[in-house]
């Protein structure tokens, strides 16, 4: 039985190319699920593993997707059976394991958990790494003691796909979101999210002139990193935390440690990827009680596997908007 999955190549001279191609079962490597898929997403990891594989590609060809949605059909897992409809998201699946970008994959069941109630595929995926990660921020904030009556919560990168979801959740969780941002035209489309303030992103771009600024934000959910973070650190509030989701600004931090003497700041680090099981289900059960569904469906594009490639350059060079969702078997 031949499909379709976005196979990428590597020549002999390091170069590397993506088509759509039909494969086979026998293509697929081993695991204890086999998934009919139905849909996947695109993250900033899948552009770079569309492209020069940035260091986290193994072997070629390669099949990319970190996300995937669909239905179980066959497994040899007792916690699945067939016709279970399952999400996948992390477990570098897509990076150094073949992924969702395929019409049909084959994975380790630990890597799987069940769709939640009252979501769909489609929503599941349009929410992705993404929405699953924001939604780890602001359960990691919270723990750290966030509460919406302390003041506005910071979120960089707001008009990605993580910045998108965290602005949504943020708000709708009853939280003043100042979304940062550098595209002006993205401005009413975060306010339409929920975000209560704009921020212009050269208001904060920029070499942390002093160790301490104003002390603004009661907290911050950053997937820019870079410069940024490190100026932001400055404005925390005493107390306040920031959870650090993504580098899209570069990983270097030029920080000053005085905000953490002074005003006793945490930077919580999220990880996504490889978090337990019982996280995993924390977080989805609370994005299907916390996220609005019409929120979701307006920040939400839908594309095909043919469309892949140029959608990977776009999130490289931060030309995407809110969350675009691949059906596979289109």
């Amino acid at each position: 039985m031949m499909f379709n999955a976005l196979v990428v190549s590597k020549d002999e001279e390091g170069h590397t190319s993506s088509a759509v191609t039909q494969i086979s079962m026998d293509d697929l490597p081993d695991g204890e699920v086999i998934v009919a898929v139905e849909y996947s997403t695109v993250n900033w990891k899948d552009g770079a593993c569309m492209g020069s594989g940035g260091g986290m590609v193994r072997n070629y060809p390669h099949v990319p997707g970190v996300d995937f949605s669909g239905t179980v059909e066959s497994s040899t897992d007792p916690r699945y059976k067939q016709g279970d409809k399952v999400i996948l998201t992390g477990w570098r699946v897509g990076e150094a394991y073949w992924g969702g970008y395929s019409q049909k994959a084959s994975v380790k069941a630990d890597w799987l958990v069940p769709l939640p109630s009252g979501l769909t595929t489609k929503q599941a995926m349009a929410v992705g790494t993404a929405g699953f990660s924001a939604m780890l921020a602001l359960q990691a904030l919270e723990d750290k003691g966030l509460k919406p009556d302390e003041g506005p919560v910071l979120v960089t990168g707001a008009a990605g796909g993580v910045g998108s979801m965290a602005t949504t959740i943020l708000a709708h969780a009853g939280y003043d979101v100042a979304a940062v941002t550098g595209r002006p035209e993205a401005a009413e489309y975060l306010k339409n999210l929920g975000a209560s303030q704009i921020v212009k992103r050269s208001d904060l771009n920029e070499v942390i002139k002093r160790p301490m600024e104003a002390a603004t934000w009661a907290g911050c959910v950053d997937a820019v990193g870079g410069e940024m973070l490190a100026r932001l650190l400055g404005q925390l509030k005493y107390g306040a935390s920031v959870a650090v989701v993504g580098n899209a600004s570069g990983t270097a931090v030029p920080a000053n440690v005085i905000p953490f003497l002074l005003r006793g700041i945490n930077m919580l680090g999220i990880d996504s990827a490889a978090q337990p099981y019982e996280n995993r289900v924390r977080a989805w059960d609370r994005i299907t009680s916390d996220l609005p569904l019409n929120k979701l469906d307006s920040m939400m594009t839908e594309a095909t596997l043919r469309d892949l490639p140029s959608l990977g350059k776009d999130i490289q060079n931060g030309k995407i908007k809110g969350r675009v969702v691949i059906d596979v078997n289109k």
